[in-house]
């Protein structure tokens, strides 16, 4: 059997709307939006724009996590999906540009807290939310999080199969074996003529992981 590991993007992918976003907006004291569009523009890298943004962050960890248990949905067929990649004996991993903590906090109130996540690491303190993304190799990157662990991936000889909705998920795309893409990597794909499958929720990529 073919060696295979699912990567899969969290905002807007396994959650309905970006949570970094949601929190960026409730509580950035700042024009977060305008960094955001400096990424969206290609003047600066992904993780460059959350560490920018989340310093405006000044909240308590706690409060931030009250707010995401009260805002954030997951979409259908999230535990149907990890129940069918562990029948298929495949490996299930998160790789987020969004924040460790949240991500984690979500998936520990649904009793998953044992899915390997790979995000960005966060500190709170006086000067907002300290934002870290460090790489397979031990190294801090400030783009191309997502790829890195594509790229490790396979240099293990695994077939990646990727699940996501972002501008940041194109470039990992590109590099995989089999793509599920909903959102923004939906008409990127398009766009780029990349061949990938759509889904509105997470049953849809069931269905199609259980062909392979």
């Amino acid at each position: 059997m073919v060696k295979t590991v699912v990567q899969c993007d969290f905002d807007g992918t396994i959650t309905h709307k970006d949570v970094s976003f949601m929190i960026l907006d409730a509580f950035a004291d700042g024009d977060w939006r305008q960094i955001l569009a400096e990424y969206r523009e290609g003047k600066i890298p992904v993780g460059l724009f959350n560490i920018k943004a989340f310093a405006m962050v000044k909240a308590e960890e706690q409060t931030l996590l009250e707010f995401v248990r009260s805002k954030a949905r997951v979409r259908d067929g999230f535990r149907e999906l990890l129940a069918c990649c562990e029948k298929k004996g495949f490996r299930f991993v998160i790789v987020s540009n969004g924040l460790d903590f949240y991500i984690k906090a979500i998936l520990r109130d649904m009793g998953l807290d044992d899915i390997e996540v790979h995000a960005a690491q966060s500190r709170f303190g006086a000067d907002g939310v300290d934002v870290c993304y460090i790489g397979p190799d031990g190294a801090r990157l400030e783009d191309f999080f997502k790829d890195a662990y594509v790229r490790l991936f396979q240099k293990r000889g695994y077939r990646v199969i990727y699940i996501g909705n972002g501008a940041s998920d194109i470039s990992p795309a590109r590099q995989s074996h089999r793509v599920f893409a909903t959102g923004d990597l939906l008409a990127s794909c398009k766009k780029a003529n990349l061949d990938c499958t759509p889904f509105d929720d997470l049953n849809d990529v069931i269905k199609g992981l259980e062909l392979l």
